[in-house]
């Protein structure tokens, strides 16, 4: 998009291993019932620069209340804010200045923790510590240099589990959890560019011992402006696949913004002025506003002077300009949506109803409405909102956080932060890093040509195998068990695992890595055999794995078990006998090894 002057800046969000970063509790997530709970109330208070930062501000202006789920066993006082931090993980900070020494960066000689506010009750303590560790790298791609301007250590925030319009529910046990943040500068040109620096740093953290591999273990942000326009934050982009959509569809939602912006520049929005609209709906046929009005709420309204046919204009695929007043409204709010006049007669509202409201608005052709249906002083909000929307409209692109939506849109989460967040940290020392032991471990890259070129894996199952999280232990299990093919080690740790999940729908996390050396332990020992390694772990899975149910036959207990078979069922062909012995020595031989041996025996048969 050159016309456009696209710039695009990423920000990669990668979890580590091992302990949390301020204090010893382990980073697994956890998916039972909490111990406890804690309820909180989170104030907004001026950084370092004695300002209150403006996104900071907006939180607090939802009154909303925190709660925070517990383990007794793996959660601390320290998540819970009642204790202070201790010291800063010496292992997370290693592998964070490995990753800078990977990208040359110039490293930080002294690390100083900082925090930064931030009022969405993601931390208990109204802030997130971070530390600056590293700056000026860079990374190559196919569409030139991307520069890396900050490298920082922080900790993770809390995962949300629910939320209502008074509050919102947390689990700490995601809360504390080092993360390496990779920010780049606006380099990126095209969304395919993109995509590609993002893969290329995410290759780069897999390729270090400390990094956690998984689903949901690593998140993008993108930041994306055009020529005239503005910096916009998109969070929530875990799919690498989705990032060029992301890009192309936020150019283009600025591009019709700056286009409306030029279409109305002589336009001067009429003072800010509601209406209580509840008596047109008496006898309205909308379900919607019918409920609301058995709960005594009301149906508000505002004029909108000269917007009639652009609330209703897109401005990117599935997204028009009436859903970005809509997700103001949502999040300023509370409230479900709202309704405007470029949508209407529908949703159950009638053309007369909508004939009364421009009566009531004084509305003229070239004039829109909307209208909010809630309880009065939420709806009231709501307007508020959608009314400074639609005077930035008049202005331009406003900078703010938008989040990710599933189908490539994006949709309003708060305003940009700036730095009257910001303030050191006084309860974590100063730390002088180490530059001096880094080690870089083999990159992905190296990785996956090596298990092709040395171990004879294909490229599809070397990519599998580098990037999963079984990586550590396949490359044990080869070094231990050389006489067992590496493609059947890789694909019993990676492929066989998914299959018994699609096929069987059982739950193949239930496999530890223990179970696996066990498995590979009984093959070496020829007590089970390759063939049935399906059946094993399926076994392993539901808790019913017996070793005298695989143990393999001696040879001439099979050669006995054949000669049984054949005197059965003498004269039958080759392949019922074939299919008779492989039903009763299931998991006792190969397959090859019985077809060999029958094949043998009935040759011998025939000859005498």
């Amino acid at each position: 998009m050159p016309d456009l002057g696209l710039k695009v800046g990423i920000e990669i969000h990668q979890q580590l291993e091992g302990k949390k970063l301020f204090c010893s509790c382990p980073t697994i997530l956890r998916d039972d019932s909490p111990d406890f709970t804690l309820r909180r109330k989170l104030r907004a208070v001026a950084g370092e620069s004695g300002q209150i930062d403006v996104a900071a501000a907006e939180e607090q202006h939802k009154d909303k209340t925190f709660v925070y789920e517990g383990y007794a066993d793996t959660t601390c006082l320290v998540e819970a804010d009642e204790e202070p931090p201790h010291e800063l993980n010496s292992a997370a900070l290693y592998t964070t200045l490995q990753f800078c020494t990977a990208v040359k960066a110039v490293i930080t000689p002294v690390v100083q923790v900082m925090r930064k506010t931030v009022i969405d009750g993601s931390n208990t303590s109204g802030f997130q510590r971070t530390a600056l560790v590293g700056r000026q790298g860079s990374i190559d791609t196919s569409q030139g240099k991307i520069r890396i301007s900050n490298i920082c250590l922080e900790e993770d925030a809390g995962k949300i589990v629910s939320e209502t319009a008074a509050e919102r529910v947390f689990r700490l046990d995601r809360l504390g959890i080092p993360l390496i943040e990779i920010g780049t500068e606006p380099d990126i040109t095209s969304p395919q560019q993109c995509q590609e620096a993002a893969r290329k740093i995410g290759y780069l953290l897999r390729s270090l011992p400390g990094v956690k591999r998984g689903l949901g273990t690593i998140r993008q942000d993108v930041n994306v402006s055009i020529r005239g326009g503005t910096r916009i934050e998109i969070k929530g982009a875990q799919d690498l696949r989705q990032l060029p959509l992301l890009v192309e569809y936020e150019a283009q939602r600025q591009k019709e913004l700056l286009a409306i912006k030029e279409e109305l520049k002589k336009l001067k929005l009429v003072s800010f002025a509601v209406y209580n609209l509840t008596a047109l709906f008496k006898s309205s046929s909308s379900t919607i506003i019918q409920k609301t009005l058995q709960q005594k709420g009301k149906v508000l309204g505002m004029k909108l002077n000269g917007l009639a046919g652009f609330l209703g204009k897109e401005l990117c695929a599935h997204y028009r300009l009436g859903s970005e007043l809509a997700g103001r409204a949502k999040v300023k709010a509370g409230v479900g949506g709202i309704f405007h006049s470029d949508e209407l007669p529908n949703y159950g509202i009638s053309d007369h109803e909508v004939q009364a409201i421009k009566e009531e608005l004084s509305c003229g052709l070239k004039d829109a409405f909307v209208l909010v249906v809630a309880e009065e002083h939420q709806a009231r909000r709501a307007l508020e909102a959608v009314y400074e929307r639609a005077q930035q409209v008049l202005q331009g692109i406003p900078g703010e956080v938008r989040k990710a939506n599933p189908d490539g849109t994006t949709s309003y989460l708060r305003p940009l932060p700036g730095a009257a967040r910001m303030y050191p940290e006084t309860d974590v020392p100063l730390v002088i890093p180490d530059t001096k032991t880094i080690i870089l471990p083999e990159t992905l890259d190296e990785k996956m040509q090596r298990y092709q070129d040395q171990l004879g894996l294909s490229r599809d199952l070397a990519e599998f195998v580098a990037k999963s999280n079984k990586v550590f232990l396949f490359e044990e299990l080869a070094e231990k068990y050389p006489s067992i093919k590496p493609a059947f080690i890789a694909e019993t740790l990676i492929s066989t695992p998914l299959d018994i999940k699609r096929q069987y729908q059982l739950d193949p996390e239930k496999l530890t890595d223990e179970n696996f050396r066990e498995v590979f332990h009984y093959l070496q020992e020829n007590k089970i055999h390759k063939d049935i390694m399906l059946d094993v772990l399926i076994d392993l899975i539901k808790g019913t794995f017996d070793l005298k149910k695989y143990a393999t036959l001696g040879t001439e207990d099979i050669h006995n078990a054949l000669k049984e078979i054949i005197k059965e069922h003498a004269g039958a062909p080759f392949a019922a006998l074939m299919g008779i012995a492989m039903k009763r020595l299931q998991g006792k031989a190969s397959g090859k090894f019985i077809s060999d041996a029958l094949r043998k025996m009935l040759s011998e048969a025939q000859k005498a």
